[in-house]
């Protein structure tokens, strides 16, 4: 490219009357905007590499900064995008700047690189477009039918159960549970979330798992005792799914190694109650539907935009050694034992964390550790 440009530029210039090395500049900035836009070219298809959290600034949608691989260090994302909707909304373009800042950062290179609290951020998205959960372990839809003697559709198999949930108000990793009253059956829910690009309607399975810009992990609190009364309406969820909360990180696919495969994540999730592990359950080998195949579900009839958060659901196994990711399942379990459960749902000043941790043992997301707390003035 660079012969190219300059090739004949000498005699050019003679007859043109204009010194030699003024050109030769031009040409040499010329190929070197090329040069960039190949670059970009490259990077917009490379695998990407980075951990990202949102620090609390006082604002709706906080400050994005970048985190190392370890957890141990962060730095403001300012200089590039300053919210992560911003970055999803154009993903080709800073991203790539974004893992060079996180390359720096794992190199312990980062100038103006701080200790990472995960106590100030806020959902990594702290709010989005779209929230969609599915139920992509039919093993728990299955034990919790089974529990109360309903019979379970054939299609449950084939077709994806999803809900569409609040997104104006998510909460934190470090934010309280908050209830107005404990009869409600307040339950925690540990789950795998995505978070995509733009997909068009009509997407095939396949293609969607392309679409998948981040991951992270979600507590998708429920409110077991009004359910009932409110899918007897016919109408599904609302009162009973309160505000959901995510890791302090989120995650590229590619950062996960072959852990990420198939639309699936091969790890195990962990939940622990008041300080005590009640569940490891694998969050890929019994995945029923891949986060390809629920996107698709969604996007069958719209278009989902940047920024969309898709669940999938209460993470479940069908070895009961493995513990549960809800309270919910282990009440189903006791039932169907025992026929009656015994273990009640959680009360105020109850805690939980919901963690994944790599082959190594570290974490990689962070962890989600909240607690129960009663509405102020009630």
């Amino acid at each position: 490219m660079r012969q190219q440009c300059q090739r004949g530029t000498a005699g050019r210039d003679c007859r043109r009357g204009r010194e030699p090395a003024i050109d030769r500049r031009l040409a040499a900035v010329a190929c070197s905007i090329d040069n960039w836009f190949l670059a970009r070219q490259r990077t917009s298809i490379r695998p990407r590499t980075m951990k990202l959290a949102t620090y609390n600034d006082g604002s709706r949608d906080g400050q994005l900064v970048v985190v190392s691989r370890d957890l141990a260090t962060a730095h403001y994302a300012s200089a590039i995008a300053t919210r992560m909707q911003q970055l999803l909304d154009d993903w080709n373009f800073l991203s790539p700047q974004l893992e060079d800042l996180a390359a720096t950062l794992n190199g312990g290179k980062a100038r103006h690189a701080f200790a990472f609290e995960p106590a100030r951020c806020m959902a990594p998205l702290p709010r989005a477009y779209q929230w969609a959960d599915g139920s992509a372990f039919v093993n728990h839809v299955e034990l919790v039918r089974r529990a109360r003697n309903a019979e379970m559709p054939d299609s449950f198999w084939t077709d994806p159960l999803m809900y569409q949930g609040g997104s104006d108000d998510f909460l934190g990793p470090r934010d309280d549970i908050v209830a107005a009253n404990t009869e409600w059956g307040i339950d925690f829910e540990a789950e795998v979330a995505v978070v995509t690009g733009d997909v068009t309607m009509g997407t095939s399975a396949e293609a969607a798992i392309e679409s998948i810009r981040l991951l992270m992990l979600a507590n998708d609190v429920s409110l077991r005792n009004l359910i009932p009364g409110e899918l007897a309406k016919g109408f599904g969820f609302f009162q009973s799914k309160p505000a959901t909360a995510f890791s302090p990180v989120a995650v590229t696919p590619d950062e996960l190694g072959a852990s990420w495969r198939g639309g699936r994540l091969h790890l195990d999730l962990e939940s622990a109650w008041n300080g005590e592990r009640v569940g490891s359950c694998n969050a890929g080998e019994e995945m029923t539907f891949h986060f390809g195949q629920l996107i698709a579900h969604l996007c069958k009839t719209r278009n989902a935009r940047a920024g969309s958060i898709i669940g999938s659901g209460t993470v479940s196994n069908k070895d009961w050694s493995r513990g549960y990711s809800c309270i919910a399942e282990k009440r189903a379990i006791e039932t169907i034992e025992g026929g009656s459960p015994k273990t009640p749902f959680m009360a105020f000043g109850d805690t939980i964390r919901i963690e994944m941790k790599d082959e190594s043992g570290a974490s990689i997301f962070g962890a989600i550790e909240q607690k129960v707390a009663a509405l102020a003035g009630r």
